[in-house]
This record gives structure tokens, C-alpha cells and sequence, in this order.
């Protein structure tokens, strides 16, 4: 299941997400500023994917049944890729359709004080939400760089908040640039040009999400380091002659499935080769509750080898 550390930040950015988006909105209708109106609908669409992430982790939640065996694990990061096509289809086409429609019909912004009281109250909640998600992510990062810690979390909630918010306070930036350059410089176009980069900066970070997500979502397998390591804990028995096969599969973030094809020694009996199954599988387990679903099949290495060069993979 997702952690409590993931829900935390989804809290916070679902709290501040939905008093900002209020708060635009009433600045939008005031000033009539497209970058503030891009803004506003940024923050829905935010706070909509924040209540979809939440969904998602009660969904991944609910216990196995028969017609799925292997539980609902996987339905985090199905809603985490909702949320990626959500950001790109709503969030940026709007802006984008904003942005151009501003460009054919300029208008000036009115009041625009209330919009850099607005932009820069909202940059200062998001600048909170965005280090919670950060401070939540960097115990997950160790001493990895950003980059790579998000290509191999296989919790897709927390870097997806992180970019959410990380996109949010460029696209403020972007607004407040475009806001004060329209009603302080006389450049006309310039929010509207604000609202198309406020666009770009959502659509940038959507396809970045639906990448890392689709990974998820197809089955990605567990870290290097924890096949490594069950590798080497089958590997030191001695009743074991060699690891045919071991494969590894996400089921959810904290749902790993483990099957692996071992040849025992041929002076064995049943009893003693399902003994040293059962021990296996207590060691494994017991390292890495993560491991849900434990499959050991017994094959001598010359038939899996035979197998293997019958059915290649494709």
C-alpha cells in the first residue's frame, strides 16, 4: 500500500491547490488576466489530480479477490497516468487555447496589484506544498540524483506531486513576468504570451509523467539491488546447484512479485526439497515483506536451458 508519507503530501498539495485555485479565480474575473486564468485553471486541474492520486491509493488498496488474484496494486499507476493525460488535455490545452485567444483579442489587465498579491500569496503555499513533496522524496532519493531517483521510485505519487508543484511555481513566475509587463511596460501581449508558456510548462511536465508512469504501468521489476541481494541468499545454499531464472515484477509500489526457477542437487528427496522451499521462502519473506507473491519452480538447468531455446523471447 502507499505510505503515509505519500498521502501527507498529497494532503498539503490538495489543502493549498484548492484555496488557490479560489483565489485566481476571483483575481481572474477582477483583472481580466489570461495568465491569471491560465493559472486558475492550473490549480483545478492540480487539485483534481490531487483527489485522483487519493482514489487511486484507497483503489491499490482493497484485498485480492478472484478476478484479481493478485490484488489492485497497479491501480496507483493508473491514476497517476490519468492525472499526466489530465495535466496535457485540460491543463495545457486550456492555457494554450487561452494564451492564443488573448493574442487575437488583447485587453488590458485591470487592477493588477490584486494579481501580484494573489501570484505571490499562491507562490509562497505552493513554495510550501512543493518542499514537503520534496523533503517526502529526498528519503526516498538517498544519494541519488533527482533524475534518477524519479526512473526508479515505483511509488509514481510523490514525484508526481513534486513535478506538479515544481511546474506550478514556474508557471506563477511565468504569470507574475507576464502580468506585470502588460500593466507596468505597456506590452499588451505579454500576458497573453504568459498564458501559452504557462501551457508549455503543463504540457512539458505531463508527457515527463506519462513516460516515467507508462513504466510503472506495464510492469517495471524491483531494484538491482534487491534481486541482487535475493540472488545471493538462494545462491549460499548449499542443497541449490544453480538459479535458472529470477524474475521480479511491480505490483504496486510496495507489491513485488518474485518467481525463480531452481535446480536442486538429484540425491535429494521431495520431503527435503519442499523443506528447503518452505525455509527459502521464510528468509525471503522475511527480509523483504515487500514480496508478496512468492513462486519457486524446481527444473534441472539442462530442461530449462532446452526450454528456453524452444520459446525465445521475442
Amino acid at each position: 500500500m502507499a505510505g503515509h508519507g505519500s498521502k501527507k503530501v498529497i494532503y498539503a498539495a490538495l489543502a493549498g491547490n484548492g484555496l488557490i485555485a479560489i483565489t485566481k479565480f476571483i483575481g481572474a474575473s477582477i483583472t481580466g488576466s489570461s495568465a491569471m486564468l491560465s493559472e486558475a485553471i492550473h490549480s483545478v486541474v492540480d487539485t483534481g489530480n490531487q483527489g485522483l492520486l487519493l482514489y487511486g491509493i484507497k483503489q491499490s488498496n482493497k484485498p485480492k479477490d478472484e478476478r484479481h488474484p493478485f490484488g489492485y496494486g497497479m491501480e496507483i499507476y493508473f491514476w497517476a497516468f490519468v492525472v499526466a493525460i489530465l495535466i496535457f488535455a485540460v491543463g495545457s490545452g486550456i492555457s494554450i487555447y487561452e494564451g492564443l485567444h488573448k493574442l487575437s483579442n488583447p485587453s488590458e489587465i485591470r487592477s493588477p496589484h490584486i494579481n501580484y498579491i494573489i501570484l505571490s500569496l499562491a507562490l509562497i503555499f505552493e513554495g510550501v506544498a512543493w518542499y514537503i513533496a520534496y523533503k517526502e522524496f529526498g528519503k526516498v532519493r538517498g544519494k541519488q540524483t533527482i533524475i534518477e531517483a524519479v526512473r526508479h521510485s515505483k511509488d509514481p505519487t510523490v514525484f508526481t506531486v513534486l513535478f506538479e508543484d515544481t511546474a506550478a511555481m514556474l508557471g506563477l513566475i511565468v504569470a507574475f513576468i507576464g502580468v506585470y509587463a502588460a500593466a507596468e511596460l505597456g506590452v499588451e501581449w505579454a500576458d497573453a504570451v504568459a498564458s501559452l508558456f504557462v501551457g508549455f510548462i503543463l504540457g512539458g511536465t505531463a508527457i515527463l509523467l506519462a513516460y516515467e508512469t507508462k513504466g510503472l504501468l506495464i510492469g517495471e521489476a524491483a531494484s538491482p539491488a534487491l534481486v541482487s541481494d535475493v540472488r545471493s541468499i538462494v545462491d549460499k545454499r548449499k542443497s541449490i546447484l544453480h538459479v535458472n531464472e529470477l524474475r521480479t515484477m511491480h505490483m504496486g509500489p510496495y507489491d513485488i512479485l518474485l518467481a525463480i526457477s531452481i535446480d536442486f542437487k538429484d540425491d535429494m528427496t521431495a520431503v527435503e526439497v519442499e523443506s528447503r522451499i518452505s525455509e527459502l521462502e521464510k528468509e525471503i519473506k522475511s527480509k523483504y515483506p515487500e514480496i508478496k507473491h512468492l513462486f519457486i519452480e524446481v527444473q534441472k538447468k539442462s530442461d530449462h536451458d532446452a526450454d528456453a531455446i524452444a520459446t525465445p523471447s521475442t
